[in-house]
């Protein structure tokens, strides 16, 4: 599969960005060239590989016999304490300038 100028184009339009006529043409180069690897990859002799079902453990701080524990050093430390009840929706709305009753409302940002 090949990406075409239409794709990169249609793909801008849709993150909203401007691009130079440089900047699409090294962007459908990079773009084609990742596909072009990727395809190299797929062409990899993976028979007699084992899969692997944590990659993640790994990189873990420390090995210990308990599962949980292991990426202890990964948690937030606002989960570490205790979850706390969030602000009811009443009083979220209480202040906001703009409400339907149950979310707030803002004016449209993106124009098209």
């Amino acid at each position: 599969m090949k990406v075409t100028e239409k794709d990169v184009a249609y793909v801008a339009e849709l993150a909203n960005l401007e691009l130079s006529d440089e900047e699409r043409s090294r962007l459908l180069r990079d773009l084609n060239s990742i596909l072009e690897y990727v395809d190299r990859l797929s062409e990899l002799d993976t028979d007699k590989v084992e899969p692997m079902t944590q990659v993640s453990g790994r990189y873990a701080a420390g090995e210990t016999s308990e599962e949980g524990d292991r990426f202890g050093y990964a948690i937030r430390e606002d989960i570490l304490h205790g979850l706390r009840e969030s602000l009811p929706q009443a009083e979220a709305l209480k202040n906001a300038p703009d409400t339907d009753g149950t979310f707030f409302e803002v004016p449209k940002v993106i124009e098209r």
